[in-house]
């Protein structure tokens, strides 16, 4: 018997987790029996054992016949199975590559924010609150974190990936979060990811967060507004796309042009989304975790 860590072999895994169905297969190793015979020696009721063994008949372990006996038919149960090998997916660890780039979220190369919005580096501010002018500031490029209620903030990701490396999965994580003017936990947000010129998905993010410092944010920030972010996982690969374990789409890496010399990130939150809750990036001073965007590539 072969299985894997599908659904479909569910059922083995939760026949074989019980004392009494793992005695009743040692016990139809040796021999054929019947439901009776079976009570007897484990000590229970045939009503208990019947219960049992329909367990192992589902998930196709033993087999169930009727035969004649002294006094009518009788069910006669056998052992189905020899063995069982267990398929693991392959891990990407171990069997697979990858090229890695960091882009700094003040590294964008196009965007359109509308207020409340702003942008400031792990020791000041950039410019004033609420005016877009200042995205456009020189030291944007330090930026460690960055927020706007409506638009989108473009990126461009090195690729490195060569012609004769077939690509697998397109991982790119960030910490982000909503945008409410100080913080709110429960501000839902609809963000919407491209890459290449391609939608992939929309996801929600749950509110925009306060109340506890940042790990990494800088003593200076102020405590009534936003602190931290989520870490989430845009994972696009031959099959679909999730936010971690979330199915967003089935936009897969055969609808992007995955060759080309970089690779375009648009994060948005659109003016027709049902939650336009605004959106906030975290890069590696500020919030709970220590990184800009990170993009890895996984080949083979």
């Amino acid at each position: 018997m072969k299985l894997d860590t599908s659904e479909e072999s569910l059922a083995v895994y939760e026949a074989l987790a019980s004392k009494i169905r793992l005695q009743i297969i040692r016990l139809l190793a040796d021999n054929a029996l019947n439901i009776k015979e079976l009570a007897e020696k484990l000590g229970l009721s045939s009503a208990i054992v019947t219960m049992h063994i329909k367990k192992l008949e589902k998930a196709r372990l033993i087999t169930t016949e009727r035969i004649p006996g002294k006094s009518g038919t009788q069910k006669i149960s056998r052992l189905a199975v020899n063995d069982a090998i267990i398929n693991f997916p392959k891990s990407r660890q171990i069997d697979e590559q990858w090229h890695e780039s960091i882009v700094p979220i003040g590294q964008y190369v196009d965007f359109s924010v509308t207020p409340s919005c702003g942008l400031a580096t792990d020791t000041a501010y950039i410019g004033k609150f609420d005016d877009p002018r200042y995205f456009l500031d020189a030291q944007r490029v330090n930026a460690g974190i960055l927020w706007f209620t409506q638009g989108y903030m473009e990126y461009k990701i090195p690729n490195f990936l060569k012609s004769n490396q077939t690509p697998d999965l397109l991982e790119i994580s960030f910490e982000i979060a909503s945008e409410f003017p100080s913080y709110k936990e429960n501000w839902p947000s609809d963000i919407t990811f491209s890459i290449n010129q391609i939608e992939v998905g929309t996801w929600t993010s749950p509110g925009d967060f306060g109340g506890t410092k940042g790990k990494f944010t800088p003593d200076w920030w102020p405590e009534a507004i936003n602190q931290y972010g989520l870490l989430k996982n845009l994972r696009i690969d031959q099959e679909e796309t999730r936010m971690n374990d979330e199915i967003l789409s089935s936009v897969s890496l055969k609808n992007l042009d995955i060759h080309r010399e970089f690779l375009t990130l648009r994060i948005a939150v659109n003016e027709t989304a049902k939650n336009v809750g605004g959106c906030t990036l975290f890069g590696s001073g500020f919030g709970n975790y220590a990184q800009d965007i990170l993009s890895k590539l996984y080949y083979h």
